[in-house]
């Protein structure tokens, strides 16, 4: 999901992005309002046990961390 998706999808929950924020940073706030742990980009998709969130295939590509 690029930038202008994360905003779309922060503005249709009523998010408001900030100036400066990265989009981890968006990201976690957009899950935080969809009530799911704000782990986006942690590399533990495989244990963050939220499979029906919307940034999953996104955080799926980022390598685990040991």
């Amino acid at each position: 999901m690029n930038m202008k998706e994360v905003r779309d999808k922060a503005r249709e929950l009523g998010v408001k992005v900030a100036v400066g924020w990265t989009k981890t940073t968006a990201i976690r706030e957009v899950q935080l309002a969809e009530g799911f742990d704000p782990c986006y980009g942690r590399g533990l998709y495989d244990v963050c046990g939220q499979p029906h969130c919307c940034f999953r295939s996104d955080c799926e590509k980022i390598p685990a961390k040991n």
